[in-house]
């Protein structure tokens, strides 16, 4: 099966070697995604809700790219710095997948590679 690489644009990339997402046959992997603005900096420091909203942008954004959508993804892993902030963190998951209802798992971390991350998000899709 054909592989391709949906690339983010980041310059850690090539350094880290990784893709925002992959696309093989019709699978597509979109990589640990933190809320990252077009600047570089982090999106809403301190606001999980609003970082969550920012990490599923990023997620969609690749999506398209790879010629899927929101609605094809099965399977979201959030992972959060304090646990105790999910219901900011689902509420803003509700709003993107309320009805798509993807399989997803939370789990907390001791942190993310920037201090202001609270939130990082992968997620999985099958373009059927």
């Amino acid at each position: 099966m054909e592989r391709t690489l949906i690339p983010a644009g980041s310059k850690w990339e090539p350094i880290i070697g990784y893709s925002r997402a992959v696309k093989i046959g019709n699978e597509v992997h979109v990589s640990g995604t933190a809320p990252s603005g077009p600047d570089g900096k982090v999106v809403g420091p301190g606001d999980p809700y609003a970082q969550t909203k920012r990490c599923l942008e990023i997620i969609e954004g690749a999506l398209a790219k790879a010629g899927a959508s929101m609605k094809d993804v099965y399977r979201t892993r959030m992972f959060l710095t304090d646990v105790s902030q999910w219901e900011a963190v689902g509420r803003a998951h509700g709003e993107y997948f309320g009805e798509v209802r993807p399989a997803t798992t939370i789990v907390e971390v001791s942190k993310l590679i920037d201090p202001e991350m609270l939130v990082e998000i992968e997620a999985d899709a099958y373009i059927g």
